[in-house]
């Protein structure tokens, strides 16, 4: 299974632990890890699936693959900038949005427009109004554990989008 982490470069000390600790689980349970491949929330879920052994892959704008943060396995490099952040979201069956700059926004409502299940973890707020009319699957936890319970989830049912 894979599943996508997004998460802003400049990430607090809460959201690094929680991407780590998310890293950790997803790895333990068997998911390969997708990520824009940089540093923040991305270098702190891959790092957490390396320590469990896991597999991760880093989604680089540029075209240089030692972009990547040192926990990447497989750096795949676009040169398409920011535009990667589609590539990301549309290669997770399922996508966890960790903290949140103005990349992570996007990529929040890039994986919603594709149909992919988003599971927020203290994310940008969205209106459940409104993304209810549109069909768009969000689901907002607390903790490292509930999402990477519900990407898992995601994955065993076959629902990805």
């Amino acid at each position: 299974m894979l599943v996508a982490v997004c998460g802003p470069n400049e990430a607090t000390d809460e959201e690094v632990a929680l991407a780590e600790r998310l890293g950790e689980l997803l790895a333990r349970a068997g998911a390969t890890v997708i990520c824009g491949g940089r540093g923040g929330v991305m270098a702190a879920v891959c790092r957490g699936a390396k320590q469990a052994g896991g597999t991760t892959i880093g989604i680089l704008p540029g075209t240089d693959p030692r972009e990547a943060n040192r926990w990447v396995d497989y750096p795949l490099c676009t040169g398409i900038g920011e535009a990667r952040n589609a590539v990301v979201v549309a290669s997770g069956q399922v996508v966890i949005a960790v903290g949140g700059g103005l990349g992570t926004l996007s990529e929040i409502a890039l994986a919603l427009k594709l149909g992919r299940p988003v599971i927020a973890l203290r994310t940008w707020p969205l209106d459940p109004e409104l993304l209810a009319r549109t069909g768009a699957r969000l689901v907002t936890v607390t903790s490292a554990e509930e999402a990477a319970q519900r990407a898992l989830e995601h994955g065993r049912t076959g629902q990805s989008g």
